[in-house]
């Protein structure tokens, strides 16, 4: 869908750096822009040549900026209660891969498009942080749902147009759940994952 090649593109605005412990999330989130814009705009990480090196820096950032421990517990639902803490752990891991794969080649893509914040709403450990992207002449608003994680507001949900990022990847895992399991789930990941590293077309 474009809505998520956008929010993708978008996300680069949120993943990395280390947030001062007293800034509130539009505060925290500012420098983080500059630190993966950067990244993108580097002419020493550009070319399929660097994209291993590129993808490395990137994940590396957003692993600082995006809990997905968080992310992943929300997709899965109740189902993150009844599996152990290894599958828990296995499943976080095959996500944040899933992602990676699935999405840094629209990331890849940013070429100096314009953003600009637009509000700030917090409650107790919760925030929203909305934005207006300007793509292709049209203005997207993007808000970025974060939660207080140990005095650092970290990104658990992205929100498109009124489509949840998290919420999307919910619904395609509630069938998978229902007809084959959280062991049919797995294996999907898994071998979407496998297909992506061999040059598969992601989705």
């Amino acid at each position: 869908m474009r809505k998520w090649g956008v929010a993708l593109v978008m996300m680069v605005a949120l993943m990395g750096s280390v947030a001062v412990v007293w800034a509130g999330p539009t505060e925290e989130l500012r420098p983080t822009m500059d630190a993966v814009v950067a990244v993108l705009m580097d002419p020493t990480l550009r070319g399929e040549d660097r994209r291993s090196q590129r993808r490395t820096v990137l994940m590396e950032l957003a692993a600082s900026r995006f809990d997905f421990e968080e992310m992943s517990k929300r997709v899965l639902g109740k189902t993150w209660r009844e599996i152990t803490d290894a599958e828990q752990a296995r499943f976080v891991q095959l996500f944040t891969k899933l992602l990676e794969n699935a999405y840094l080649g629209k990331i890849e893509n940013y070429s100096g498009e314009q953003f600009e914040f637009t509000d700030e709403r917090v409650k107790d450990d919760r925030a929203v942080v909305s934005t207006l992207f300007k793509h292709e002449g049209q203005d997207i608003p993007i808000h970025y749902v974060m939660i207080l994680q140990k005095s650092r507001w970290m990104v658990y949900d992205i929100n498109v147009e009124g489509v949840s990022f998290v919420n999307n990847y919910r619904q395609q895992f509630s069938s998978i759940l229902r007809q084959d399991k959280f062991a049919g789930l797995v294996r999907q990941i898994e071998e979407k994952n496998q297909e992506n590293a061999a040059g598969g077309v992601t989705q």
